[in-house]
């Protein structure tokens, strides 16, 4: 007998189901008989209930089975909610009006608001601010800086180093990389006296040297607090201008058809018949360092003047304007779908007086009588429409955190009151009042000095409007003054540049660093800086140079509010108000952000932030959302 097992198939034991075809074909028809009849079976039971039921039971049933697919439908889209974020998405446009052209986009050369706008969005820096009050920022600064280009940075002890490294993935938008050697490029070309750049006098003196393609070094002749916001200065990239001959740097077609590194880039552009741009479409760069930007469009269109601007806006043609002055708020008629947003700029306006001009004006008694008489709530009310803040100090609000230059007093002086008092200080100041002559007088015989000088300021509406007002109040103190208006080129030329002048009525761009030094220094007394007080106090000079070097902002703060004390007993000029920004935007642009700003261009410093669609995104998925845009 074998003792092998027969694994060989038979016939007669293979099983009907392992190999019969058509054994298996009917198997599946019963099956599926089985479920049609078992189907069939549910329904007709349902549909007899159905019949079973009265009317008014079937509607009961109808309506309960509503509500239970509304609430599963409630339940659905509150789990959803609960799991997901709203976040901004892609698209958008915004289309801005500006007045005047823009000549040069490029921030070593900008002069206009358009030239600064523009650079803004197109070019980008080291460091980047963002758009918060000093006050909210770390006590090292005067407002929060992130890095732009750069990945990180160092400061010495001494404070006067500063070490840079660049993000590896820092890009122009022509694809080619940042490198060192366009940081260098960009600093070199501001420091040439024959491209005779605006910003020449923030890098004077410094050294830098790059010693890779990733890392860039300040050498400051001393420690200077505010350098840190020099860094961010848009990039040029060398690679494009490098041939670029001082003489041709104000011409070149690179000012106008720029390619920097920042949140958006030009698209296209539209001209007029002479050639000049008159659109500049932009669209998001997506090699920014900060993310991609949300908007699709930002379109700018150049107009002529104002009017011109605001007539635009009326019809429909822009959604957004900036620097509206308040006066020609009225004129705007389609403001229900705008926001107007009116915020403060770290600017000082007043009366600078040169007392080596017009020595009637060192009298003390006759500065504090001009200060007294001056209706400065009445200026911001009739100049301003309100939108400004009276200034008793050389400091605007936002700048430090204590401000003890803004008179935080809402008791409001009568003009009637004013007069009299500045009438009081001038004899207490043996002044008299020739009712005869209808001037004030001092002093006897040929030594007799008589009280009177001239205004003058720049042809610009609010400003002509503000030394008429004062005038009158002077006027109404028996004062006399001569009121002069000059083009503003020519006021610069021919009377702020040789200091021909009694007394001056202008603006101080005081910038969010706070730095006061240009300004009230004794070494800036003459052209090109920018002491218009001719102010010389050893004390001032002693807390200005100080506070320009100490990096802790407290102390900085603290010894500014003592500067700002001085100059006040000192009387060395009137300080009148700070004006506030207006800005004009559709409502349907969210994510805007503006603290204090420096310059009107740095409303555009969370652009990239901004935008207009929104979409639900799980919250297993914002880090990834987030972290693309």
């Amino acid at each position: 007998m074998s003792s092998e097992l027969d694994l060989s198939p038979h016939t007669d034991r293979q099983r009907p189901e392992d190999g019969d075809v058509a054994y298996q074909n009917k198997k599946t028809d019963m099956k599926t008989l089985f479920l049609k009849e078992r189907g069939v079976s549910v329904f007709s039971r349902l549909e007899s209930l159905l019949i079973a039921f009265s009317p008014s039971e079937r509607l009961l049933l109808y309506g309960l089975t509503v509500v239970l697919a509304v609430s599963a439908l409630a339940l659905l889209s509150g789990v959803s909610s609960y799991v997901s974020t709203t976040v901004p998405t892609a698209g958008g446009t915004l289309i801005e009006g500006e007045v005047g052209p823009a000549r040069f986009i490029n921030p070593i050369m900008t002069l206009s608001q358009p030239d600064q706008d523009l650079s803004m969005l197109i070019f980008s820096g080291l460091m980047r601010a963002l758009p918060d009050l000093p006050a909210e920022a770390s006590a090292q600064a005067g407002g929060t800086l992130v890095p732009d280009l750069a990945s990180s940075y160092s400061v010495s002890d001494d404070g006067t180093t500063y070490t840079f490294t660049l993000k590896q993935n820092a890009m122009f938008q022509d694809g080619t990389p940042v490198t060192s050697t366009d940081v260098l490029f960009t600093v070199q070309a501001i420091q040439n006296p024959d491209i005779k750049s605006p910003h020449r006098a923030d890098w004077e003196g410094v050294l830098v040297s790059t010693p890779d393609q990733r890392t860039v070094i300040f050498k400051l002749p001393k420690a200077y607090a505010p350098f840190i916001y020099d860094t961010t200065l848009g990039i040029l990239p060398k690679h494009l201008w490098q041939n670029v001959t001082a003489e041709e740097f104000p011409f070149t077609s690179l000012n106008t058809h720029p390619v920097g590194s920042g949140p958006y880039r030009v698209a296209s552009t539209d001209t007029d018949s002479t050639g000049s741009v008159t659109t500049y479409d932009l669209v998001p760069f997506k090699g920014f360092t900060l993310g991609a930007p949300h908007l699709k469009h930002i379109i700018f269109k150049f107009y002529s003047n104002e009017a011109d601007m605001i007539k635009a806006f009326n019809a429909g043609k822009i959604g957004a304007m900036a620097g509206v002055t308040p006066t020609d708020l009225p004129a705007i008629t389609r403001a229900d779908d705008s926001t107007i947003l009116s915020m403060p700029l770290p600017r000082t306006f007043g009366i600078f007086f040169n007392q080596n001009h017009a020595t009637v004006l060192a009298d003390a008694s006759v500065r504090a009588a001009l200060d007294t008489a001056i209706d400065k709530y009445a200026l911001v009310e009739k100049v301003l429409a309100g939108n400004g803040v009276v200034l008793d100090g050389p400091i605007p609000p936002g700048v430090i955190e204590q401000n003890a230059s803004v008179s935080p007093s809402t008791v409001v002086a009568s003009s009637s009151s004013l007069v009299e008092n500045a009438q009081n200080i001038l004899k207490r100041g043996k002044w008299s009042f020739d009712e005869a002559g209808g001037v004030w007088t001092k002093g006897k015989g040929k030594s007799i000095t008589t009280l009177k000088f001239t205004l003058v300021t720049a042809d610009q509406p609010e400003l002509v409007k503000a030394a008429n007002l004062i005038a009158a109040d002077w006027k109404a103190a028996g004062i006399t003054v001569d009121v002069q208006v000059y083009p503003l080129s020519e006021l610069n030329t021919n009377v702020i540049r040789p200091r021909a002048y009694d007394a001056i009525l202008f603006g101080e761009v005081v910038g969010r660093e706070g730095d006061f030094f240009a300004f009230w220094h004794s070494s800036q007394r003459n052209d090109p800086g920018l002491n218009l007080a001719l102010y010389a106090n050893s004390k001032a000079d002693s807390l200005l140079a100080n506070a320009r070097a100490t990096t802790n902002k407290k102390e900085r703060d603290r010894l500014y509010a003592e500067f700002a004390a001085l100059v006040k007993k000192d009387n060395a000029a009137i300080f009148l108000f700070s004006p506030n920004f207006i800005y004009i935007v559709p409502k349907s642009i969210q994510g805007i952000s503006i603290g204090t700003l420096s310059t009107p261009a740095g409303r555009f410093l969370n652009t990239y932030q901004w935008y207009t669609d929104t979409e639900h995104v799980w919250n297993i998925f914002t880090n990834d959302v987030t972290a693309t845009n």
